[in-house]
């Protein structure tokens, strides 16, 4: 295989976590007096950090999006989280990496509670040494959640591919060295993703096993 090393995304690359997390933006919408909107609305939230996606979509003081942030998980730490599916292919492509030698990574902007629930309830957290989640405390980005799994594990990083659906994936992989596969079935746009410099780019998990097992 072409990488030993293989580090994924959650959000948009493993899992369609959409109706969970735009169920709870309108949820602390409401609980702010704001107009709900419609989960159309919110699917460019998906990916980045999210305190930074209310500064920058609505203009927020940094303490107002630490503290809508802490409304929306009233919701999504009870329901969101599980208002979810793994996108078709991916449990088969995990076995396959595992079959081929690979070992495999999550590495998420997500709390790691959250991301380890939700890799527990759909079936996958046996293929992955760790998953690397983001502090509630901090303000965590994809380099840091990348660091902290290739430090917990020791990971060869000259064998490594970065795999997701948003710029940030890119460059986080980038800061460390290391190619990005963009998955252009998730949350960002092909043109996104070639903005960002995506190494390649794969419109399904059969695209992607195509790539890692070349």
């Amino acid at each position: 295989m072409r990488w030993q090393n293989i580090f994924f995304d959650l959000d948009g690359t493993i899992t369609d976590s959409a109706p969970g997390i735009t169920n709870s933006i309108i949820y602390a919408r409401k609980k702010w007096g704001m107009e709900p909107g419609v989960n159309a609305d919110y699917l460019k939230f998906i990916g980045p950090p999210m305190p930074q996606s209310y500064e920058e979509f609505w203009g927020f003081s940094h303490e107002d999006a630490v503290r809508f942030l802490a409304d929306y998980r009233e919701y999504f730490g009870t329901k969101g989280l599980f208002e979810n599916s793994v996108y078709p292919g991916m449990l088969d492509l995990f076995e396959a990496l595992n079959a081929a030698g690979g070992k495999l990574y999550i590495a998420t902007t997500k709390p790691t509670g959250f991301s380890e629930q939700i890799a527990e309830r759909f079936g996958f957290r046996r293929y992955f040494e760790i998953v690397s989640g983001s502090d509630p405390k901090k303000d965590n980005t994809k380099y840091d959640v990348i660091e902290n799994a290739r430090a917990a594990c020791g990971v060869d990083m000259t064998s490594a591919v970065m795999i997701g659906d948003r710029s940030h994936d890119v460059e986080g992989a980038h800061l460390h060295g290391i190619p990005c596969i963009g998955v252009t079935y998730g949350f960002g746009s092909r043109e996104e993703l070639e903005d960002a410099g995506a190494d390649y780019l794969a419109a399904s998990a059969e695209e992607l096993r195509k790539i890692l097992l070349a």
